[in-house]
């Protein structure tokens, strides 16, 4: 993986922050706090940037389990405001209006879409930035809602690898419970990123480090790792079979 110096990295985030805040005139940032790493990493480097007055929370469950309490603790230790909103009563009933029942992947996209909807919504009531919390494993494998928790206004994270973030966390003080915790979307219960993307982050990023930004090819990384082959194309699948969800609408080009 590539040696970065992360009090600088950290620098840059929070200079990165409060510059766009200024540049749109808004009133602060509005994130969606899960109680996971990534979101609590952006609420710490939110409140470095503009201050604790300057950041709402929003904690919006489904299901009701450890992490809104997670989602609480990062809240509080920074002291911002936030509000714990139940999407279930919503994304229940875009399920009563379909003429089918919602298996889990469709459900959970509901579940990110609806909860983009209300970041927004807050966000044009109080001249607020919607902060999104991908980073970018998920980004580069598609791991994320498209027009879910894929839309934001601006991504601190994004150019950061899992196992990164992991370490800006830690240097930031986020309680180290969340840091620990298995990685998960709380699209359904028991549901985590990893089994989902069928390998660890660890390993992860360190193919996507080398075959992205290296551009190493497949067969060297394979023997640099000592793992097999299709492993390696396993994630390059990932990356090849997502690329719609990382580019905006495209049509054909029509010439007069």
């Amino acid at each position: 993986m590539r040696e970065l110096d992360y009090n600088s990295v950290i620098e840059k985030l929070v200079s990165f922050i409060a510059q766009k805040v200024k540049e749109a005139k808004a009133g602060g940032v509005v994130i969606g706090i899960s109680g996971g790493v990534d979101s609590a990493a952006t609420a710490y480097l939110a409140v470095k940037a503009l201050g604790r007055e300057k950041v709402l929370g929003l904690i919006m469950p489904y299901y009701e389990t450890q992490d809104v309490e997670d989602a609480r603790l990062v809240c509080n230790e920074l002291g911002i405001e936030h509000r714990i909103m139940s999407i279930k009563p919503i994304v229940d009933s875009f399920e009563n209006v379909l003429s089918w029942e919602l298996d889990e992947r469709n459900r959970g996209n509901i579940m990110a879409r609806t909860r983009m909807i209300l970041l927004y919504a807050h966000a044009n009531a109080r001249n607020l930035l919607v902060l999104g919390t991908s980073n970018r494993s998920e980004v580069l494998t598609g791991y994320f809602t498209k027009w879910g928790d894929g839309a934001s206004d601006y991504a601190p994270l994004i150019n950061l690898y899992k196992t990164e973030v992991w370490e800006i966390a830690r240097r930031l003080g986020v309680p180290g419970k969340i840091i620990r915790k298995k990685p998960s979307a709380g699209l359904w219960e028991g549901q985590t990123d990893e089994d989902e993307l069928g390998i660890s982050y660890q390993l992860l990023d360190e193919i996507l480090y080398l075959l992205v930004d290296v551009k190493m090819p497949e067969e060297t990384i394979a023997k640099e790792l000592k793992i097999p082959i299709e492993t390696v194309q396993h994630v390059k699948n990932l990356i090849q079979n997502s690329a719609h969800k990382r580019r905006l609408p495209v049509g054909p080009e029509v010439r007069t």
